[in-house]
Formats: C-alpha cells, structure tokens, sequence
C-alpha cells in the first residue's frame, strides 16, 4: 500500500491514520515463514512542529516447526515502531537505516512494515523458552517423555 504524504509534510499538526492488513497474496514473495493471518498494520503519521513521525504496530500469526523439538505450532508476534520521515536526505553523511525517506512524497508501507517485522523476528523458532529439544540418540521429543539413553 503506497501512502502519499504531500499533504501531511505542509500542514503541521496533521494526522494520516493507517490501518489494513497485508493480505496472504502480497505475503507470498516473503521466504521462510508461513503466515497463518494477514499481517495487521496500525497508526498514523503525524506533522509536529514540522517533523514527520510515523508510529505504528504490526501484528501476524505465524505457523512455525520448533528448531529444537520439530513440534508444529503457531505463534502471535506484535511490534511497535517509529521512525522519522523526511522527503530528502540533506547530505551524504545522513543514513537511510536514521531516517524513513518519502521518496516522491510517498512511502510503500507493505515493504516498510514486512521489513520490520522480518527484522524482529526471532531467528530461531521454540515452542518455548524452556525447550528440551530431541534425544540425539533415539529422536524421542524430551518435552514429553524420558529415555534412557543419554545415561
């Protein structure tokens, strides 16, 4: 979803809500996760004294296999973020990872909020913290049973 913020980066005081979901098909191009729920995107840009902030909230539920015990399972992830938005970099020490740049006065907010999200995703998916895993012996899931085979 492109949202034009012409209008917002004139009128200080201003509000521009976002609130929709990222549908199944636009999530199709992201490899390594399976989106069991859109991803919902929520908030709003805001013109404070001039200065452009987008703050909002990306949530998604995803279905996943524990990289410990192999169990299947899904998982709810929500985040909040804030950036800063300008329309330019001013000079060529400003780093695009400081500021959020309205190119054209417009900003593609499916790939701002995936790109965030995939950034706070843990990269390694448990069931739970406490995890035992798998007996490198027999394969049996030590969450759920005791062998003997590591005696």
């Amino acid at each position: 979803m492109v949202i034009q913020l012409r209008e917002i980066f004139q009128i200080e005081g201003m509000h521009l809500p976002v609130d929709y979901a990222i549908t199944p098909e636009e999530l199709a191009q992201v490899r390594g996760y399976v989106f069991r729920t859109p991803v919902y995107v929520k908030g709003d840009f805001h013109n404070r004294a001039g200065i452009v902030t987008l703050r909002y909230t990306v949530s998604c539920t995803l279905d996943m296999v524990c990289d410990r015990c192999l169990a299947e399972l899904s998982k709810s992830y929500a985040y909040e973020f804030t950036h800063t938005v300008v329309q330019t970099l001013h000079s060529e020490g400003e780093a695009y990872d400081t500021y959020l740049v309205a190119e054209h006065d417009s900003i593609d907010m499916n790939e701002t909020a995936l790109s965030d999200l995939l950034l706070m995703l843990p990269t390694k998916m448990l069931c739970r913290e406490d995890c035992k895993g798998l007996c490198d012996v027999c394969g049996c899931n030590l969450n759920e049973e005791t062998c003997g085979c590591r005696k």
